[in-house]
């Protein structure tokens, strides 16, 4: 039976080192079911009530959350989609013939760690909610440890559910989050509903005087920094990054039969993003400043609300496993997917016992798109720019080097000048990756035109040499 069970495991093919054949596309349906799955998730109940303990006001909150995710949708549809149905390649197969199987190793290193990272919290999230109806002792989001042994068994059993379901593949995924997507936006908005009569709400008019006066103040608490409407905005937009400038969606959207399904994210984006963080930042409002997710919810919705915050955090974290496993899969090629994944819900699951992970969420995700998105711009460059300036696509593999130095500079460079802007002129992180985009795409075009004419020199001197 055993040996049965992994010879299925073995069978599942995810085209990692290849393109995704046409009778695997997947159509709209997927896509939506997904993105709204995956963007209507647990850690919403974390963010939405972030923006209200930094001081946004709702003028800010609202215009900032249409103008951020209209610009992620654009992101997703015109950077990221277009790449992934042409190549029909993983994130990481493509960045190996650009930069090298050592370079892309380090950086798939670095991607999956900030994908278990990611997911962890996430996790974290899902168990808050699992835990109510067993008066377990959760952490609150100020400690930094686990607080109880009823708190990690419910952590490791929520990620091994997870870690399942990204084991059996994106087909799998895809089916989870259609499945539940629907369900867990009437919870979220109901709960909102739900508590709005608690805060005196009982019209628009009402609502929109109660937002300005109990809600989104414009004042912070005492010990966080005020937020804007830039702050939203750019949060709103980045919050995604490493997925759309960033690229990680090549791995998923290469599955699409048209560009234009990029277009999905708008699913992800004004439902789970705009909706949630909306009817997060009511919910805490009415527990008092509460902002723990799974009794937030449990508290508004009762047992549906609890469930709820659950099933967010499952359909987020699997597909995020699943990028985790991409990544080290590609590192460790002969090792199967299902097994390294695996690996990966393990130390996914265990980075989920520290709760400061999720306290630290808007930190955490500003950082991590920041890390990645360098190779994104490097990606979009390669693919669009160089073959109409003469420079050559695929560089890594049509030399067979197995690190490119102009790609790794600019990632390095990239980041190093961005962290400097951060920690020397003060700028916050949020606002790092329009401008850093434009500083990668710069240097690995000008660093590129030296590096391929010095190799591509070497190459005919050692041809001349030989032919002597």
């Amino acid at each position: 039976m055993k040996k049965t069970l992994a010879n299925q495991l073995d069978s599942i093919d995810e085209y990692e080192r290849e393109p995704v054949p046409e009778n695997k596309l997947k159509g709209l349906k997927s896509f939506i079911g997904m993105y709204a799955g995956e963007h209507t998730a647990g850690t919403e109940f974390v963010i939405g009530p972030l923006f209200v303990v930094h001081g946004v006001s709702a003028p800010d909150l609202f215009l900032g959350l249409l103008v951020g995710n209209v610009l992620a949708v654009l992101s997703w549809a015109f950077l990221c989609a277009p790449i992934a149905v042409k190549a029909r390649l993983t994130l990481y197969f493509q960045l190996e013939k650009i930069c090298g199987r050592y370079l892309v190793s380090g950086y798939n290193l670095v991607n999956a760690l900030m994908f278990c990272f990611l997911a962890g919290s996430m996790i974290a999230v899902a168990a808050t909610a699992v835990g109510i109806p067993f008066n377990i002792a959760m952490p609150g989001l100020d400690d930094l440890y686990p607080t109880s042994i009823g708190w990690m068994v419910t952590v490791f059993l929520v990620g091994s559910v997870i870690t399942v379901v990204a084991i059996l593949g994106y087909e799998q995924i895809s089916r989870f989050a259609n499945i539940c997507a629907p369900w867990m936006i009437l919870v979220f908005v109901a709960a909102a509903f739900a508590v709005m009569p608690q805060l005196g709400i009982t019209s628009l008019d009402s609502f929109w005087q109660v937002a300005q006066s109990r809600i989104w103040t414009g004042v912070p608490v005492e010990g966080f920094s005020k937020f804007t409407f830039w702050h939203v905005t750019f949060f709103a937009w980045f919050a995604n990054m490493a997925m759309h400038i960033g690229m990680g969606d090549l791995s998923i959207l290469r599955y699409a039969r048209k560009w234009q399904y990029g277009f999905a994210s708008t699913a992800g984006m004004f439902i789970g993003h705009v909706m949630a963080w909306i009817a997060s930042g009511i919910l805490v409002a009415a527990a008092s400043g509460e902002v723990t997710p799974g009794p937030i919810a449990y508290s508004s919705a009762g047992v549906a609300g609890a469930i709820c915050v659950m099933i967010a955090g499952w359909t987020t974290a699997n597909p995020t496993i699943y990028r985790a496993g991409l990544a080290i899969q590609s590192i460790v090629p002969s090792v199967k997917r299902w097994k390294v994944t695996l690996v990966v819900g393990l130390v996914t699951t265990i980075a989920a016992l520290f709760p400061a992970l999720v306290m630290r969420l808007l930190d955490f995700v500003a950082l991590y798109g920041l890390v990645l998105m360098p190779m994104g711009a490097i990606i979009f460059i390669d693919f669009y720019i160089f073959p109409k300036i003469g420079l050559r696509s695929n560089y890594a593999s049509v030399v067979r080097s197995s690190f490119n130095i102009a790609a790794g500079v600019t990632w390095l460079a990239t980041l190093l000048l961005c962290l400097s802007l951060n920690f020397f002129q003060g700028i916050e992180i949020f606002f790092l990756g329009l401008p850093g985009w434009f500083i990668a795409a710069t240097l690995y075009i000008v660093i590129s035109k030296f590096y391929q004419q010095k190799i591509t020199e070497q190459a005919e001197v050692k041809i001349s040499a030989n032919a002597l």
